[in-house]
């Protein structure tokens, strides 16, 4: 039942203190005139205003004061922030055409584990919101969102990704798949999209603009700021960092790149169908050596969500059993009573597990667990699961396991250019009208 799918890791999910959830601008308490509102942009049946715009950015430029990264200038900034708004409508309206909602108990979910992954109970974190200025329904609301944009990527991207047996065979016979370096890269990336329908002037045009981008940063300008400023891709504004990352597990065209680079380069200018890129290799470690694969000795209870069953339900049962178990009650005899999996014989019990043996929501919650923890309730396509890690060890993989894992590195490497290439098309179905520059 647990199938492999693409990790997909949800930023929000870790760290809200860093940036990496969107952050509100503080509500204006002061007295003077409040700003005229107006429609600066149109995206099919839906607008965005001038307030709205000015709010994201002053949350962005404090994120980016916070990050230490010197801002664009404010007609640039303004320009690549209400561009980021559209894709975001764009997403959200495509959520809502297609049914993809998330609920109020996976939100609040959601929240608490924000909350704890800070050191906070609910009600400190959003105490602390509100004394930053957050009001903490808004927040919610931006969370909702970016959950909800998180699971139309998984649903629209993973369902065009098709890996074959050729592919696997072939990276199982080249380096990454030998094994013959456990090196690992930290890459930063601005990517110029085009859009699908491009004339080969506009093309010639967008070229031009990511020469004279790839130029400033081959001279040395921050690049973190010319991501913030330029790039297109959803990281633009955390400077385009694709953080550190085996060669495998990088998109084919920048492994291909970075493999030739010094830590501090810039590499040329790349096309892809998605546009021009703009790759720098930040640093590297590791060396020679076959990389470590990890296992997992895992046991879970598993309610499933039915038409006879609720998500609610579902979620209220699992914490009954969590509290259970907090009060010494054995795991193992409670997976056999309730678990509704065929591990339930075995009090739950999943054996050794690889990575990409179960889906990517499972898959992040176990990693993120200690030895002997127990997960709080975790919500996959299949119900929601209470997770204990039993055991970890480091062992060399079977040629199935190997070609497992090869399967889910190559996934991973189309994942981000499949990503872009979906935005751009829907971008471009979109109907959008631009009135920033308005009067």
């Amino acid at each position: 039942m647990f199938l492999p799918r693409i990790v997909i890791v949800i930023a929000l999910a870790f760290v809200f203190w860093t940036g990496s959830a969107p952050a509100q601008a503080p509500e204006r308490a002061d007295a003077g005139p409040v700003p005229v509102d107006r429609i600066v942009a149109v995206v099919n049946d839906e607008v965005i205003t001038l307030n709205e715009l000015r709010d994201r950015l002053e949350a962005v430029a404090g994120q980016l004061r916070r990050q230490g990264t010197p801002l664009p200038p404010q007609d640039v900034l303004e320009q690549q922030m209400l561009e980021r708004m559209v894709m975001d409508k764009v997403q959200l309206q495509h959520a809502r055409d297609i049914g993809i909602h998330v609920d109020d108990a996976q939100l609040d979910q959601a929240i608490q584990r924000i909350a704890a992954n800070n050191n906070l109970s609910l009600t400190q974190f959003r105490a602390a919101l509100e004394r930053d200025g957050v009001p903490f329904a808004k927040f919610r609301e931006d969370i909702r969102n970016e959950m909800t944009v998180v699971r139309v990527r998984e649903r629209e991207v993973d369902s065009q990704i098709v890996i074959s047996e050729g592919e696997i065979d072939n990276y199982l016979q080249g380096e990454a798949g030998r094994g013959g370096s456990a090196e690992e890269f930290e890459v930063a990336h601005i990517l110029l999209r085009s859009p699908e329908s491009a004339s080969p002037e506009q093309i010639e045009e967008l070229k031009a603009k990511a020469g004279q981008v790839l130029e400033r940063a081959v001279k040395g300008e921050n690049f973190s700021q010319l991501a913030a400023a330029y790039s297109d891709a959803p990281d633009g504004l955390q400077g385009g960092d694709l953080g550190m990352r085996p060669l495998e597990r990088l998109p084919g065209i920048f492994a291909e790149a970075v493999v030739k680079l010094e830590p501090g380069e810039v590499a040329p200018l790349l096309r892809s169908p998605n546009g021009f890129h703009i790759v720098k290799l930040v640093s590297k470690r590791g060396g020679a050596g076959v990389p470590a694969v990890r296992q997992t000795h895992a046991r879970h209870i598993l309610i499933k969500v039915n038409e006879l069953v609720s998500d609610a339900e579902a979620r209220h049962k699992l914490e009954g059993l969590y509290e259970r178990i907090a009060h010494q009650e054995k795991f193992a005899e409670l997976a056999r009573l309730h678990s509704q999996d065929g591990s339930a014989t075995k009090g739950g019990d999943l054996g050794w597990l690889y990575p990409g043996d179960t889906v990517p929501e499972f898959e992040r919650a176990m990693d993120a667990l200690e030895l002997g923890e127990v997960s709080h309730p975790v919500r996959t396509p299949f119900g929601y699961h209470l997770i204990e890690v039993l055991a970890r060890r480091v062992q060399e993989a079977s040629p199935d396991r190997m070609r497992n894992a090869a399967r889910q590195a190559l996934r991973e490497r189309k994942l981000d250019e499949a990503y872009q290439d979906w935005l751009r098309q829907a971008r471009d179905r979109a109907y959008v009208e631009l009135r920033l520059e308005d009067a």
